[in-house]
């Protein structure tokens, strides 16, 4: 099982990529596109790149806007692999 990470460690990630935050014991982006169609593009391409990594964000989609969730359940708060999975979709996404 993963650990939960501390709460400095997740500030100073949030700081090296300030387009994420830490809210509620997750953290959260939004994406903005130019159409719905684009929207659903990019969460399948999401999917892809969860199922590869096994963790699964929560997402949440309105018509040209996309949030992404992340915590590790099992741990009770942010570990290691939310922190993988934001940046490998960041950088396969080219959204930073």
């Amino acid at each position: 099982m993963a650990e939960k990470l501390p709460m400095e460690v997740i500030e100073a990630w949030a700081a090296a990529h300030p387009r994420w935050r830490f809210r509620d014991g997750a953290i959260l982006k939004e994406y903005s596109f130019g159409s719905f169609r684009s929207a659903i593009v990019f969460v399948n391409r999401v999917a892809t790149i969860a199922d590869e990594l096994n963790h699964h964000p929560d997402i949440s989609v309105r018509y040209d806007r996309v949030l992404l969730r992340m915590w590790s359940h099992d741990a009770g708060g942010v570990t290691e692999r939310d922190l993988n999975l934001a940046e490998r979709i960041d950088f396969a996404t080219s959204a930073r």
